[in-house]
């Protein structure tokens, strides 16, 4: 079984790159069961969001 320590690098890594299926599987596995890497998760692609968003608001418009 994952451990947390490597669920929540593998969160992190899911935004950056494809998981493998076996990478998919042993992370679904383990936040089936955990909900603080759940809430992880979460908070993860939220400050992914909140970063594309801000970084759209601060483009300079073009004339």
């Amino acid at each position: 079984m994952m451990k947390c320590k490597q669920a929540t690098q593998m969160l992190s890594e899911k935004l950056d790159r494809p998981l493998s299926n076996k990478e998919k599987i042993n992370l679904a596995m383990h936040t089936a069961i955990c909900s603080p890497c759940r809430q992880f998760g979460r908070q993860m692609e939220t400050l992914r969001e909140l970063s594309k968003s801000y970084t759209k608001a601060k483009e300079p418009e073009e004339k």
